[in-house]
């Protein structure tokens, strides 16, 4: 499907591909993965004929298309819907060619072209993803000139998606996308028939779509098979040995476990807390190592102010007359770790906006503690730092004071050292723009540390290290992220955003990413014809299933268990590790039976309630 022979690239001196080689066989999904600024989005644009190579060649299937997002939307006065069908280039050409072709042969032709790519029922494809990015039948009939920022990037995504391209080039799709969104877009690349390739920083995503991986670093492209953590899991044990990851995994889980105990039966009283004691034990190789890369930084401790140190009671929540939450009653305290769920324009950012005091009720009552101390990163922070500045003289400026000395040693405790301190921004990448920002919000040592979208940009090292940062820091967190592994790993509370309203979330994210799927579902049956309504009453519910069997679950964990350890003792044998397809191989097997073994833990679970 995508062949690359001894492709070169250079830019300003610079080279980041150097004869190097690549095959993509048809219906491969790819994630490709790389460093920052190693090159990866100038691949994509050498594959799409954007830009030219300086040498080397870029070849596909006769006739193949390859989809890319725009990363413009005209600011135009065209429907959401009809943009997204107009996308279709061929389309439109094809029907326009109808209209005058007198050659039989060559209408023929056309209207063959016409039934195989679903040409006729185009609005009806377009309004099904259009809805699964979030955009109503009333959204979608709106003027794209209505709409800016993140939401134009949707239908941007939404028309890539329509085309249905032979290649398809997705560069970080879930930057501007909500938790839910991004369920949806996995299901969707899961029943993709093409070939794509995926460029992102979230590890979960990578994992749920890709069964390919293309490494990108010191100029050369090497293909893995199997998902994201197997592909990294491969290049650690080419690095080092066996017990060496072991020790590091070990080392990793014990830190983060340390964080647990200290909150006692805080962290471990709800089924979301739970959740994150299993996440934590059942970390693997790749989070050590991914942990060992990453560039470490430290969030100041606050002093402790007791509990509660925030409460809304009553409150009414919104702009002008516009109410979004209403009858609000939480309460905040010290420790506390919640992630906020729900779908974007529920009001997420508007709760922490007025939790930030950026944002006044429009009734209600709210109490903060005397000293409270707040700090804020909200998701468009990047795009406001004065770029010609750097970051010594930024940190300087919220001092409000000459202390070089001082100033200079936070800046190292967020991993900038002399030379990175007195860089302009502009030149920063956006991970190191991120931890800036970190390092300015907290500088007074917040109480309550207020996240809006904290990984947008970051990638996956950046995020290993806001991750260990915040379980290492004792105030409290307050969260809102499409991130699965960071909500995981950081939060033991789940508030639930819906409906004008703010309640605990008794489940976990499992739970959350069930209750969403039958969301989705139940708005695909209501907007059915009668007709495919009735037939889905129809379906025979199932009976409750019964209690699971202990003496049956118990079994099955001592057999997987075994299974999982004679696995791990074989990938320790010195022919096995030599043997990339053979450990490839066994690395994948690993893989499903540790995926299995969490399955039957939760049935364990279920089974002691």
């Amino acid at each position: 499907m995508l062949t690359i022979k001894n492709l070169t690239y250079r830019i300003a001196g610079r080279t980041l591909l150097e004869n190097t080689d690549l095959s993509v066989p048809k219906g491969h999904k790819v994630g490709l993965v790389g460093p920052n600024g190693a090159g990866k989005t100038t691949l994509f644009k050498l594959i799409s004929q954007e830009i030219e190579a300086d040498s080397g060649s870029i070849d596909t299937i006769k006739g193949a298309r390859i989809g890319i997002v725009r990363q413009e939307m005209p600011d135009i006065e065209q429907s959401l819907i009809q943009s997204v069908i107009d996308s279709d280039e061929e389309r439109l050409d094809l029907f326009k060619q109808a209209e005058t072709e007198t050659d039989p042969d060559k209408i023929a032709y056309i209207y063959d072209r016409l039934e195989a790519i679903d040409a006729y029922a185009a609005e009806a494809r377009a309004s099904v993803i259009l809805a699964g990015l979030g955009f109503d039948e009333a959204a979608q009939q709106r003027k794209i000139s209505e709409y800016s920022g993140g939401w134009r990037m949707r239908v941007a995504l939404a028309a890539v998606l329509f085309q249905n391209p032979d290649i398809l080039l997705l560069d970080e799709p879930t930057n501007h996308l909500d938790f839910e969104t991004v369920i949806w877009l996995e299901n969707f690349l899961n029943q993709y028939q093409g070939t794509f390739l995926l460029i992102s920083h979230d590890r979960h995503f990578l994992n749920k779509t890709i069964n390919h991986v293309v490494h990108l670093e010191n100029q050369e492209l090497t293909l893995y098979k199997g998902s994201y953590d197997t592909f990294e899991t491969l290049r650690a044990q080419q690095r080092m040995n066996q017990q060496a990851l072991f020790e590091k995994q070990q080392a990793h889980k014990d830190h983060l476990m340390n964080f647990v105990k200290r909150f006692g039966a805080k962290a471990t009283k709800a089924k979301q807390a739970q959740s994150r004691l299993k996440a934590i034990e059942r970390m693997d190789m790749v989070d050590a190592v991914i942990s060992e890369r990453a560039i470490g930084f430290k969030f100041p401790e606050p002093d402790d102010l007791g509990t509660p140190i925030f409460t809304l009671e009553k409150a009414k929540i919104g702009y002008g007359d516009k109410v979004i939450l209403n009858n609000v009653d939480v309460s905040i305290g010290t420790g506390d770790r919640i992630a906020l769920l729900g779908e974007n324009g529920n009001g997420k950012s508007t709760l922490i906006k007025v939790i930030a005091d950026k944002l006044a009720l429009l009734g209600g009552d709210k109490q903060t503690h005397g000293k409270l101390r707040i700090g804020y990163f909200a998701q468009h922070q990047t795009d406001e730092l004065d770029i010609t500045q750097t970051p010594y003289e930024a940190l300087m400026a919220v001092m409000k004071a000459d202390k070089e000395a001082q100033c200079r040693a936070l800046l190292g405790r967020f991993g900038f050292n002399k030379e990175k301190s007195d860089t302009q921004i502009g030149k920063l990448s956006g991970g190191e723009k991120a931890r800036l920002l970190f390092c300015l919000m907290s500088f007074h040592a917040p109480h309550i540390m207020l996240l809006d979208e904290p990984t947008n940009h970051l990638d996956i090292e950046s995020r290993a290290a806001l991750t260990n940062a915040l379980n290492n820091y004792t105030g409290t967190v307050i969260l809102v992220s499409h991130d699965p592994y960071l909500i995981e790993a950081v939060s033991d509370q789940i508030w639930l955003i819906r409906a004008g309203q703010v309640k605990p979330f008794s489940e976990d994210l499992e739970g959350y990413r069930a209750l969403v799927k039958e969301d989705k579902r139940a708005q695909n049956r209501k907007s059915k014809s009668k007709k495919q309504a009735e037939k889905t009453a129809n379906i025979k519910i199932e009976e409750p299933k019964k209690k699971p069997n202990m003496k049956k679950i118990e079994a099955d964990l001592e057999k997987y268990s075994k299974e999982r350890d004679l696995i791990e003792a074989k990938m320790l044998e010195p022919e096995i590790m030599a043997d990339m397809d053979k450990m490839a191989k066994l690395s994948t097997k690993h893989e499903k039976i540790l995926e299995k073994l969490s399955l039957i833990e939760e049935e364990y679970l279920i089974a002691l309630e």
